[in-house]
């Protein structure tokens, strides 16, 4: 019975040794560094919309296009959990964000698709109060853009 403690003792050392080496050495990154590096903070801490998509994608020059097509409803019963999900058939998505007007910080959502073609994204937003919504899909270098007023109500009795 002692000689299994003992085996467990050693095992247990040499692994925590090995892995103190590993990371003083640099191989081990913590995975929220590394996502971290790659969080574009400016862009969900903008106050404005034209300051998030500047920080987000170095531009906030859109058009408007029917081939962003949305799937929201018109009222929300509860601004916490609004479910919206937007499609494109563009080619070349790259990135989808969606955007609450009226919020403080009206970046909400930003989703990287990659160049694949068509693109899909689904989310439930935080909404402070009746907004428009505006969604953005980046396709081919350029931004572009629909929207849809979403009217918050509490408990579903207007406002």
């Amino acid at each position: 019975m002692i000689d299994l403690k003992r085996r467990a003792f050693l095992r247990a050392t040499a692994a925590s040794g090995a892995m103190a080496v590993a990371a003083s050495a640099g191989l081990l990154h913590p995975t929220r560094v590394l996502a971290a590096e790659s969080w574009p903070a400016g862009a969900f801490n903008a106050k404005k919309r034209d300051a998030a998509l500047q920080a987000l994608f170095g531009t906030s020059a859109t058009s408007s296009s029917d081939k962003v097509m949305i799937t929201a409803n018109a009222q929300a019963e509860d601004g916490a959990s609004v479910p919206v999900a937007v499609t494109s058939d563009m080619p070349n998505v790259e990135d989808i964000a969606i955007l609450v007007l009226e919020n403080t910080q009206p970046l909400v959502t930003r989703c990287r698709i990659g160049a694949t073609g068509a693109a899909y994204y689904r989310a439930n937003i935080k909404m402070a109060k009746t907004s428009d919504v505006e969604f953005v899909v980046k396709a081919g270098g350029k931004l572009y853009t629909a929207t849809k007023k979403i009217k918050v109500t509490a408990g579903g009795c207007g406002g």
